[in-house]
């Protein structure tokens, strides 16, 4: 059985202007929890201060470790630190704290139960947007639209970058992942459905971070790509389970 309770992994790409503030807001909600936990922040491959960073929190906390993942792509990031985490529960979150660290326990027991994946929701009933232009919104949609029809039907949000594992279902899903890409959550998530892993969707308050490094059309064509891809290894039976 995992020592701990809680592994958040954050991964980390030059980095260096939202890192210090979001990891100081972890480390202070964490610290304040009567559970054993974990931060594991992957800099993967950056060419600023980020490195630097992460080993002076590593040296402030005890239970922040730093790795570093040459292979460039958010997928491998999270890859890497997902299965490198101890904690019973892993909790993926974006670097820009745009949902509040404050909601993380509606994501585990004994809040929320009886899951495999509990995966933030833009969308689902009682979810909050923040600051975000509408064009943005519109995009959004469209893209969650094309991956509901292509690939993954029941999910209202696949794409928000907060997303909690149980240790086995982490475990399992990540050893299967191939993509680097942005895309490399619809592929975990499609991986679970096939499974028939048990995925809940949890309202959030959400923040718009007008710093993002997400180029929304670009992303949106290489996406479409990629679902093709995850279809394909489906197909083909990449995902299937091995005895």
């Amino acid at each position: 059985m995992p020592s701990l309770f809680l592994s958040l992994v954050i991964p980390a790409y030059n980095e260096e202007r939202r890192l210090p503030h979001t990891l100081e807001q972890v480390a202070l909600f964490l610290g304040l929890q009567s559970y054993s936990w974990e931060v594991i922040v992957v800099d993967n491959a950056s060419t600023d201060k980020t490195p630097e960073i992460i080993r002076n929190f590593a040296q402030r906390y005890p239970q922040i470790r730093g790795l570093r993942e040459k292979r460039r792509g958010k997928g491998e990031a999270v890859k890497s630190g997902m299965l490198a985490a101890k904690g019973e529960y892993r909790f993926m979150c974006d670097s820009d704290l745009s949902m509040p660290i404050t909601e993380l326990n509606h994501f585990l027991p004994p809040q929320l139960e009886n899951f495999n994946l509990a995966i933030a929701s833009r969308e689902a009933q009682g979810a909050i947007r923040y600051d975000e232009p509408f064009y943005r919104y519109l995009g959004g949609r469209a893209v969650n639209t094309m991956i509901r029809l292509l690939i993954l039907p029941r999910l209202k949000d696949t794409q928000c970058g907060f997303k909690c594992f149980s240790a086995s279902a982490a475990e399992d899903l990540f050893s299967h992942q191939t993509l680097s890409s942005w895309a490399f959550d619809i592929e975990i998530l499609a991986i679970a459905q096939l499974r028939g892993y048990k995925i809940v969707e949890v309202p959030i308050p959400w923040h718009f971070d007008s710093g993002s490094k997400l180029n929304a059309f670009k992303s949106a064509a290489q996406m479409f790509l990629d679902i093709l891809t995850i279809r394909d290894n489906a197909r083909k039976g990449v995902y299937d389970q091995k005895d």
